[in-house]
């Protein structure tokens, strides 16, 4: 149109994205402390949406077990829900003969949302953020907090990587929830997640909740697994459970069921720091000793008893409040995710 003009080139500064947490929660807390829809710390944003209590353990402890959570449209909507933010994301197989298609239709609305001064979640992988882009080269820039300099994908291999998968999400306008909302339905995830064997059928490879723990176990003490994925399966963990600690130690005082459940992570807690002695590190890779398996699936079924019984003090809590998502089936029935 005459006299529309339409931005070459787009980079949003003071946008960073540091690892600490699992990557996508790393991800969301970058884009949303930039646009001033999230204040708190990384933990607590761990908590809400519900990211720090999921648990997924591949039968050979694969390193993608950390991701492999879920349908990650279906595992993340309820979460950003949670903290009443407005979300679009899509995603699929880019074996499918309608990728090109819906990569281009990405692309364009890739380049809107960091129009608006939003950063936009990409799977890289792991996940990262998209956070400008050049029309004149046709490339997005990209970080996933592995280092300063940022990335660079072209906008034809938009989508394309090694796993053969491709996700991005972009988010909008927010409702305020009260905080004690939020915490209950964090703890209505936790419960889910912690009932649910598998999130990934037909495929039963990848174990969650409860029985991620009866996994992880059984291939330690196989020693059918892989060793690089032990060792970032165990990072991960410790830092999720970690963030669920100081998660509930914040909201200690709501309820006396939720203090209790709190006290359980604080035992976890110090069987973290037994874990965090099973590593060692070998050329500047961290690894699990030759004699931490066998001790490390010991404290790993004491872990499981103590999430087992925090997770009992959730279910208490939960009873004593409707909820009205769970418990309402709209008129068209049920049906299961697609």
């Amino acid at each position: 149109m005459e006299g529309e003009f339409i931005l070459a080139e787009v980079q949003l500064d003071n946008l960073v994205v540091k690892r600490e947490s699992k990557s996508y929660v790393d991800s969301l807390h970058a884009i949303l402390t930039h646009t001033g829809q999230f204040q708190g710390a990384k933990y607590l944003l761990s908590g809400y949406t519900g990211m720090a209590f999921k648990l997924s353990v591949h039968r050979r402890l694969l390193p993608m077990s950390v991701t492999a959570y879920g349908q990650w449209g279906e595992a993340h909507r309820p979460g950003i829900d949670n903290l009443g933010i407005f979300t679009i994301w899509d995603g699929g197989r880019t074996r499918h003969s309608t990728f090109d298609y819906y990569q281009l239709d990405a692309v364009q609305w890739v380049k809107r949302s960091l129009d608006e001064g939003k950063g936009v979640i990409y799977w890289i992988p792991e996940f990262g953020v998209i956070h400008g882009y050049d029309d004149d080269d046709c490339i997005f820039y990209l970080q996933d907090g592995s280092s300063k300099q940022p990335q660079i994908l072209l906008y034809d291999n938009f989508g394309l990587n090694f796993t053969g998968f491709w996700y991005c999400q972009i988010f909008g306008e927010q409702i305020p929830i009260p905080k004690q909302d939020m915490l209950l339905e964090s703890l209505r995830f936790a419960i889910e997640d912690w009932d649910i064997p598998y999130r990934l059928l037909p495929d039963q490879n990848i174990a969650s909740g409860r029985l991620a723990y009866d996994v992880w176990v059984q291939a330690l003490r196989s020693g059918d697994y892989d060793p690089s994925g032990a060792t970032y399966l165990l990072e991960s963990y410790c830092q999720s459970r970690n963030e669920i600690r100081m998660y509930l130690q914040d909201m200690q005082g709501i309820w006396d069921e939720l203090d209790q459940a709190y006290s359980c992570y604080d035992q976890l807690g110090t069987l973290i720091h037994q874990m965090r002695g099973f590593m060692i590190q070998q050329e500047d890779k961290w690894t699990l000793e030759l004699d931490a398996p066998d001790k490390l699936a010991q404290v790993l079924m004491e872990a499981k008893a103590l999430e087992e019984q925090a997770v009992h003090f959730f279910r208490i809590i939960s009873l004593n409040f409707p909820d009205r998502k769970r418990s309402t089936v709209p008129r068209w029935g049920a049906h299961s995710a697609r």
